[in-house]
Formats: C-alpha cells, structure tokens, sequence
C-alpha cells in the first residue's frame, strides 16, 4: 500500500500521514502546524466514546442560483466527506462536559453559509437548555459568497444564541486557528469568555494585502498571526496542540459553577 506523503508549508519535509496522526499533525521536522479536519480535531480533543454529533445530515442547496455552486459543493462533500464546514456535537473534553462546534477548512476553506450558521446557533441552543459550556474551534475564509446576504446574516444569528447563552451564566471559549479570517473573526469567533489561539495562526478580517493596498502602508512582520494578536490584546492565551485537552478541560472546570451540598439537597443549582 502506498504511503501518503504531506508536505510542510513552513520547511518543505515531507512526512509520512501516519507520522503526522502520531505527532498532532505537527511537522516533526520544523514544528510547524498542518491544518486538520474537524474528525481529526475531535480525535485528538474529545474524550474517546464520548462523541455524539448533532445535525449530522443537515446540508445546504444553492439558494440564490450561483452559477456552479451546486457542483461546487458535491465537490466538497466529496473531497472532504462532510456535509458542510463545521461538525457540531457534546461529548466530554477531560470528563467535563461540554458541546461543540468544530470548523473544518477541507469544506470551501471553512467558509460560513446557512449550514455552518444554523448549526452553530443549534449547538448553542443546545448548550443552553443542557446548561453546557461550549467550545469553538474556528476556522474559515469568511462569509461563502455564493450565498451572499443569507451568509452574512449568520453573523447577527450565532451571535444572539451566543449572547442568549452568556445571559444563562455559561462559559463559551474559542480557540482561533488557521485562518480565522472575515465575517466568522467579525462575529463569533471574538464572542468567547476566552479567545485562544494555536501557535501561527493567522487571525484576521481583511487579508494583509487589502489592508497595504487600501492604507498605503506596509505593515509589520508577522501581522494577523496569533503571536502578534496575543501582543495587542485581541487573544488571550495560545495553546499548543498537545496541550490543547489539557488547558480546555482545565478552564472548563474554572469557569463552570458547581454544586454545593445545600444545592443538591434542595435539587438547585449554584450559580444561576
């Protein structure tokens, strides 16, 4: 059988897919990051067993008629094996539990239609009546074009399941990967009570050259990447991917109330 070979953006190294599965899709040579499919971030992040994936089925038409978009998206489906670019579902992340939504860049770049919007805003719903936290993992080109205004009206629509979830005192963290870029960083992926990020991500709304063209300004090195967002304030923290179950699990626990014994004698909750 022969072995599939990826080869590193950053040195070049070619290695083999077993290796990179082994190592968190980290290149062993350089240290830098490959991009992962949603399956493979679940893998590695949810406790295993403990997966159910919501609206598993849920896929989109071509609404406004886009020329080639229909065969556009078989594409994907079939290149990606997805329904759309995000997998949503709860589960536990070091036995807390938690839903999720998990954004995959094989699907259109994880661009952002009706799909990837109403599952986002159900996961959130879910979470909401379970009293769960949530955990995002973006990562997306933006708003999908050939959708036009109803993509762009999923911005306003996570954004309210997400602010009806914060009103009911629950935790909501996203962790920004590469790209995190458009109408996605201009709306849920900058609503978390903690915005991580992994090790050179690029984060962003425009892209570099649109921002140098429109200002006429060069802008520094390593603009929009996670290193330079952590600086100026626009994530918290960033976590490296073999400490990405760890550091999640852990500011869960932080952030979600718990039961005191007067709460579970009365059958209340603390917090709420």
């Amino acid at each position: 059988m022969e072995r599939i070979m990826h080869r590193c953006k950053k040195c070049g190294r070619e290695t083999p897919e077993e290796v990179l599965k082994d190592n968190w899709w980290i290149c062993p040579g350089c240290g830098g990051y490959f991009r992962m499919s949603a399956r493979e971030r679940i893998r590695l992040t949810v406790d295993e067993g403990s997966f159910r994936e919501l609206d598993p089925a849920m896929a989109g038409g071509n609404p406004l008629s886009f020329p080639d978009y229909g065969e556009k998206l078989e594409k994907a489906r079939e290149a990606s094996g997805e329904r759309d670019a995000v997998v949503t579902g709860y589960g536990k992340i070091g036995r807390r539990r938690c839903a999720f939504f998990v954004m995959d860049a094989g699907f259109m770049m994880g661009s952002m239609g009706t799909v990837v919007g109403e599952k986002i805003t159900r996961v959130f719903e879910y979470a909401t009546e379970n009293d769960l936290p949530v955990i995002g993992f973006t990562c997306s080109g933006g708003a999908r074009m050939q959708e036009g205004v109803l993509s762009l009206m999923q911005m306003a629509k996570i954004s309210a399941a997400c602010r009806w979830h914060s009103n009911a005192g629950l935790f909501y963290m996203v962790i920004l990967t590469d790209p995190t870029t458009g109408g996605v960083t201009a709306s849920f992926a900058m609503e978390g009570d903690v915005i991580a990020a992994e090790p050179g991500a690029l984060i962003g709304f425009a892209g570099q050259r649109v921002i140098e063209q429109t200002t006429g300004q060069t802008l520094p090195e390593g603009f929009q990447r996670a290193e330079f967002q952590l600086e100026h304030g626009f994530a918290d923290m960033i976590i490296g991917r073999k400490k990405m179950k760890e550091t999640v699990s852990t500011l869960i626990d932080l952030n979600t109330a718990r039961e005191r014994p007067a709460d579970r004698r009365s059958g209340g909750k603390s917090g709420r």
